[in-house]
């Protein structure tokens, strides 16, 4: 008998959102809306720039899902889960964009849409995925200045850690003032990896139910091994990727760009371990909406501060 799917049971799309924690996010031309399918559970997230922002992304891991990644400007990125399927999504957030240019079809209101995609199927026996009408959902939701934390939008489904080991996760987001500029990092951690905070210690995922305990991966290779599930669980039963908006108001050309967009991703190491692994699709989209100009911020001085700004992100993706 095939799994519940959106053909058979027709989900319906909530954007009115019961999160927890929520952050403020005060960046000038930034939009976000989230929608889920109760059902899955699943969803997206949308991040939506009314005027056009510059992009770089940043793909790494062994497993990516992702459509636009020629794009070098942006006017919206949208996250989901569904594997590969909810790629979907991101169709759904062009063609409502498509119809508030009124289906103009002239080259500069072409809407400029990337997405990407997490496994999130491990935790939930249906084939529920973000379709076209959840994307469209969620630009129809978006708004500025309010960002839902732990599992919600894409996140609904995430997990740390994989296997028997696997926690729920979610959607984490953080945002800091760097001079007269801001950056903000928003990430839906799915990871192969657990969760490390700042101390060293795991705090989602690794869980040894019997001993009631997170392990480290250093330390679960020294008791059994290997990282790996044990002969006979299949590795994929929670698969992964992590995906993360790293968005800034600060003027940068395209090789400032690539160059923080490399510097934030590789720095995710430390609070993901282990990170980019074979069994990970890692994304990571760099945008500066181009706004602010502080000839004091050099390029590499923002990339450390939007890496431990990152790193508050991951650490915020997951409800206590």
């Amino acid at each position: 008998m095939s799994q519940p799917s959106n053909d058979t049971l027709h989900p319906k799309p909530i954007t009115e959102i019961d999160a927890k924690r929520w952050l403020d996010v005060d960046v000038a031309g930034l939009e976000i809306g989230a929608a889920e399918y109760p059902e899955g559970p699943t969803g997206c997230t949308v991040f939506h720039f009314p005027a056009v922002a510059s992009l770089h992304i940043d793909v790494r891991g062994g497993s990516p899902g992702i459509n636009g990644e020629h794009l070098t400007l942006t006017n919206a990125i949208c996250f989901a889960g569904g594997s590969l399927y909810g790629l979907e999504a991101s169709t759904g957030v062009a063609a409502e964009l498509f119809a508030r240019h009124e289906y103009s079809t002239k080259w500069q209101d072409i809407a400029l849409v990337s997405g990407a995609i997490i496994f999130d199927y491990g935790r939930r026996g249906n084939a529920i995925y973000p379709d076209k009408e959840l994307g469209r959902a969620a630009v129809r939701a978006a708004r500025p200045g309010r960002f839902p934390l732990g599992p919600h939008g894409a996140g609904m489904s995430a997990t740390a850690g994989h296997g028997a080991s696997a926690e729920l996760s979610g959607q984490g987001g953080a945002i800091r003032v760097i001079g007269a500029a801001r950056v903000a990092v928003f990430i839906v951690v799915n990871a192969y990896g657990a969760i490390v905070d700042r101390k060293g210690d795991v705090v989602r995922g690794n869980r040894d139910a019997s001993l009631g305990k997170r392990r480290r991966a250093e330390d679960v290779i020294a008791e059994t091994g290997s990282y790996d599930p044990p002969p006979g669980r299949a590795r994929g039963v929670t698969q992964n990727t992590n995906l993360t908006l790293l968005l800034t108001d600060q003027k940068l050309d395209p090789l400032q760009l690539r160059s923080i967009a490399r510097q934030v991703h590789a720095s995710l190491a430390r609070a993901i371990q282990p990170f980019n692994t074979r069994w990970d699709g890692d994304v990571l989209f760099a945008v500066t909406t181009q706004r602010v100009e502080d000839p004091t911020l050099d390029e590499v001085s923002l990339g450390v501060i939007a890496s431990e700004v990152a790193w508050d992100a991951v650490l915020a993706s997951f409800d206590p």
